[in-house]
C-alpha cells in the first residue's frame, strides 16, 4: 500500500543492516585474530562483536558520537573495540596491528555484502526522480565503502555520525541530512532496520519513517522491493 502522504521528494537510508550486510563479520575476525596468534570460532566471534558494539552504544551519551568521543578517533575506538572482543573470549590482549587490519579491511565492499533489493531499488528510485541519501552512525570510512560498493553514485547526500558529531537517533543528524538536501522534513522519508535510531529517530524531526525487518514481518517492510510501491514508483523502469 503506498504512503499515505504525497510521494516523498527523497528518501534516505541507514547503512548496516539496510544496504549493507555481514554475514562473513566472523570469518574475518577469525581469520585475522589467527593471523596474530589468537585461534577463536567463527560464530562465537562474531556474536562477541555484535554484543560488544552494542555495550559500547549503550555508553554513548546522547548528543556525541562514540568514533568523535574517543581520544584517539576513529581507530582509537575500534582498537578499544577489538580489544574488548578479545577480553570477552579470554584471550591474550591483541596487538595494535590487529586492530589496523580489521580497520582496513572493513573499509573495502568485499567484506560486506551488498543487499540483492539495494542494488536494485536504490538506482530505480533515482530514475523515477527520487532523490537520496545516507544516515548512518559510522566513521570517516563510510564514503569510500560505499564507492566500492557501487553504491555512492545515487547519493546526493551522505552523512555519518563522526562527521555530523551525533548519533542516530538524535535529531541533529536527520537535520544535517535536510539541511544538505535543502529539503522540509516532511519531504523526506528515511528506511532502517533500527526502530530506534531510524524510525524514532527520524519521526523526532518529522520525518516519514520505514521500519526494515528481513527476517520477520514485525516490521514496515520485510524488503526493500517493497518499497517503490509504497513511493508510488512502478518496479520496471522503461527505457529507450
Amino acid at each position: 500500500m503506498p504512503l499515505a502522504d504525497a510521494r516523498p521528494v527523497a528518501v534516505s537510508f541507514d547503512v548496516t543492516g539496510t544496504l549493507l550486510g555481514l554475514p562473513r563479520l566472523g570469518e574475518i575476525y577469525a581469520q585475522a585474530f589467527a593471523r596474530h596468534g589468537r585461534r577463536v570460532d567463527a560464530a562465537a566471534i562474531a556474536t562477541v562483536v555484535r554484543e560488544v558494539w552494542q555495550e559500547f552504544s549503550i555508553r554513548t551519551p546522547l548528543g556525541s558520537d562514540r568514533f568523535r568521543a574517543h581520544p584517539e578517533g576513529a581507530r582509537g575506538f575500534w582498537r578499544e573495540l577489538v580489544a574488548r572482543v578479545a577480553a570477552r573470549l579470554e584471550l591474550e590482549p591483541p596487538s595494535p596491528f590487529l586492530a589496523a587490519e580489521l580497520f582496513e579491511r572493513f573499509a573495502h565492499a568485499d567484506a560486506w555484502h551488498v543487499y540483492a533489493d539495494a542494488r536494485e531499488v536504490v538506482p530505480l528510485l533515482r530514475e523515477n526522480g527520487i532523490r537520496l541519501g545516507v544516515v548512518s552512525n559510522f566513521d570517516g570510512r563510510l564514503p569510500r565503502l560505499l564507492a566500492d560498493a557501487g553504491l555512492a553514485e545515487h547519493f546526493e547526500a551522505v552523512v555519518w555520525s563522526e562527521d555530523a558529531e551525533v548519533e542516530k537517533p538524535h535529531p541533529a543528524i536527520f537535520e544535517t541530512l535536510l539541511e544538505r538536501l535543502a529539503l522540509q522534513p516532511e519531504q523526506v522519508l528515511h528506511v532502517g532496520d533500527r526502530r530506534r535510531d531510524d524510525v524514532e529517530g527520524a519521526h523526532a524531526v518529522g520525518m516519514r519513517a520505514l521500519w526494515l525487518q528481513r527476517e520477520s514481518r514485525r516490521g514496515d517492510l520485510a524488503s526493500l522491493h517493497e518499497l517503490p510501491a509504497r513511493v508510488g514508483v512502478a518496479r520496471t523502469v522503461a527505457r529507450s
